[in-house]
């Protein structure tokens, strides 16, 4: 089989039809061998039913259900496990995403001597619904990412990406159960120096509510982004720290011997505390290289 394309669905009654329709015409024009694996994850409002009663249609559609609630990340890993495919493609099941790009996407992977293992679709088209609560937060770990990463990356946790199974398999150690899944396989692969792709899509309004929580979501993706940028190259992370107190401790040393002639001990503090730092981010950086 060429493509397996997983779409985890929690509470997607009203939207998980019309898009599964859309997606079996696209791949049905191409000439891929595929199969889509829809994982309800613990759905209340009847989500599986409809896909049943699609089943007739779309033959090459199975769902797998969860008992109860997991997390979005959760539901991509179980489906990742039981695909029959080594290349993936992920979507969302509220329409947001233009799944005819996919074909496309898959052709960026093919070819004698090809080493690309992921392509995004990066949400920075012409058409892009992101609400504007969600921006800020968006902007700033894009931005922290950039610098942890040493690598410019135009969307963190584009829900519309394709990859090689076996290389995401490799970092579900580090990737979370819930929405930051896209967010830390991202980081995952620039960290272990794949070749990752972005490709310009738009962003099309959902159907229904967004289940993201902005405060409790935007914490975890930032722990998250620390954690994988602290598993591969923790001087990224425990250096400007470090740098940043000792230059405190530096500043406040020399006002207070040029007012007072001597050193107190909040500047010391400051200097030990930025020795220490550093020492952690050293042994952590031995650690990383050795592993």
């Amino acid at each position: 089989m060429d493509l397996t394309i997983v779409i985890p669905a929690y509470n997607e009654a009203g939207a998980i039809g019309p898009v599964l329709e859309e997606l079996a015409a696209t791949m049905s024009s191409s000439d891929l061998d595929y199969e889509i694996v829809v994982v309800d994850d613990g759905s209340a409002d009847g989500t599986s039913e409809v896909i049943r009663e699609l089943a007739p249609k779309l033959p090459r559609v199975r769902v797998i259900v969860h008992p109860r609630n997991r997390g979005y990340g959760a539901s991509l890993k179980t489906g990742i496990h039981s695909a029959n495919a080594e290349i993936i493609a992920i979507t969302d099941a509220d329409g947001t995403y233009p799944n005819e790009r996919i074909p496309e996407f898959f052709a960026m992977m093919q070819g004698e001597g090809n080493d690309t293992d992921m392509v995004v679709g990066a949400r920075v088209g012409d058409d892009v619904h992101i609400p504007l609560i969600r921006r800020p937060a968006k902007a700033f770990l894009r931005g922290l990412a950039n610098y942890l990463s040493n690598h410019h990356i135009p969307d963190l946790n584009s829900g519309l990406r394709l990859f090689r199974r076996d290389a995401a398999i490799e970092c579900f150690n580090l990737i979370s159960d819930g929405f930051s899944f896209t967010t830390t396989i991202t980081m995952s692969f620039m960290a272990r120096h794949r070749h990752v792709v972005f490709e310009k899509i738009d962003y099309h309004q959902r159907t229904g509510s967004s289940k993201i929580r902005p405060f409790y979501d935007t914490f975890n993706f930032l722990v998250l982004i620390l954690r994988v940028s602290v598993y591969f190259e923790p001087l990224k992370v425990f250096l400007p720290i470090s740098g940043l107190l000792a230059l405190f401790g530096l500043i406040w040393g020399f006002v207070q011997w040029r007012l007072i002639g001597g050193l107190g001990e909040a500047p010391v503090l400051l200097l030990v505390s930025a020795l220490q730092i550093l020492l952690v981010g050293l042994i952590a950086d031995m650690i990383s290289r050795k592993r």
